[in-house]
């Protein structure tokens, strides 16, 4: 995944073969939620902003696309 508007500094947060898409701050920075089909078809995951805590939170056949914070 990569997604900046910037120069410089940049940092990566996932590695694997998989595809992650769609990142997206939490309204206080904290975490970032994207879609990946790591596991097979696209989930939503979240994690925290330095990449590490990657949680799954949805689980199921559908595929799950663009993660919103609310």
């Amino acid at each position: 995944m990569f997604v900046s508007d910037r120069d410089g500094n940049v940092t990566r947060l996932t590695d694997n073969n998989a595809d992650d898409w769609l990142p997206i701050w939490s309204p206080d920075g904290s975490k970032i939620a994207f879609m990946t089909n790591r596991d097979g078809n696209y989930e939503i995951y979240i994690m925290n902003s330095d990449g590490s805590g990657v949680t799954r939170i949805t689980n199921n056949y559908a595929e799950d696309w663009d993660p919103r914070w609310y």
